[in-house]
């Protein structure tokens, strides 16, 4: 819209303090014809937009033109400034907009502030996304998005963990993203339910409304929501003695294990440790993995079921050397 074009050449001309008519044209994605045609709306207008001609020319405003965001102190300016995570902003289609508010954030703060602007950005940096982790397939995250901001129901093919699809009509409240991962927040059966934005096959936009709960507050549900799963993860803890050559791998190893307790090493060097996973499965694969610089303490039962594995293991390579 021309309108929130020419608010924006205001804004740009405000941060650069002067940018020819091609750099504006560029910014703005428009022809250098249409930035001549807004700057003699402008100027219609009572903007003060100056041209100023030559090797260094190009348009300003007057320096007594200017609008400061007032009251706003160094660190609650710099909290604005932080870049957050452009993936999640990618997944949302805002990026664009982003950089816009930026923009219009820049020109508004005093002028003094402006320069370290670059700077905040340079030293602070947001990355949601996993070292090895896949981009998610969200084929209906826009209708999600739509159906959220206009209060309209949802019909969804869902896929559940354990593979089978089924479908449900639901009132979708919000959308949560935990690191990169979105999940639609919906009411079901009047019951809140979180649905992984990944594992919905379909949306369909349906045209009946519903009214959103007035006492509900999306942040508070998640957290809430997230410590009662947490608090119902399964537990399964290990005690076990590790060599010196794999404690610091032990130490970051997170994502598989969570290390309850660790001692002090003993007399031959290694260290006795309480680990705990979601699952005996975990435990015996992770455990099986680092052969013979762990060794079970407890449970007994364990010692067993990773010595059965270890021997399928060298009989199964037996065989087929055998061949």
């Amino acid at each position: 819209m021309r309108a929130d074009r020419l608010i924006s050449i205001i804004l740009l001309l405000q941060h650069k303090r002067k940018l020819t008519t091609r750099e504006l044209a560029k910014e703005l994605e428009v022809t250098e014809r249409t930035i001549h045609r807004d700057m003699e709306a402008l100027s219609a207008a009572g903007i003060p937009v100056v041209a100023e001609r030559g090797k260094a020319g190009g348009w300003r405003l007057l320096k007594q033109y200017r609008t400061n965001l007032t009251g706003l102190k160094a660190n609650e300016i710099k909290s604005l400034l932080i870049s957050p995570s452009f993936q999640l902003l990618t997944d949302l289609g805002l990026t664009k907009d982003w950089h816009e508010a930026r923009q219009k954030i820049l020109a508004s703060i005093p002028s003094s502030f402006q320069k370290n602007a670059d700077d905040i950005w340079n030293r602070i940096h947001v990355d949601t996304s996993a070292w090895r982790q896949s981009t998610e397939k969200m084929e209906s995250f826009k209708v999600l998005q739509q159906a959220i901001w206009e209060d309209r129901k949802l019909q969804l093919n869902y896929e559940r963990a354990d593979g089978e699809c089924v479908e449900r009509v639901v009132n979708p409240l919000g959308l949560v993203a935990k690191g990169s991962t979105w999940y639609l927040i919906a009411l079901s059966n009047d019951q809140i339910r979180n649905y992984r934005a990944s594992r919905i096959k379909s949306a369909l936009l349906m045209s009946e409304t519903f009214t959103r709960p007035n006492d509900f507050n999306l942040a508070q549900y998640w957290n809430s929501s997230t410590q009662e799963f947490i608090k119902n993860l399964p537990r399964y803890e290990v005690d076990v003695e590790v060599s010196p050559s794999i404690v610091h791998r032990i130490k970051f190893t997170g994502r598989f294990v969570q290390i309850l307790k660790i001692e002090s090493p003993i007399e031959n060097g290694w260290t006795s440790i309480k680990l705990c996973f979601d699952t005996e499965q975990e435990a015996k694969e992770y455990i099986l993995g680092l052969g013979n610089q762990i060794k079970i303490i407890r449970p007994n039962t364990l010692k067993q079921d990773i010595y059965d594995m270890a021997r399928a293991v060298i009989d199964f390579y037996d065989q087929e050397n055998q061949m």
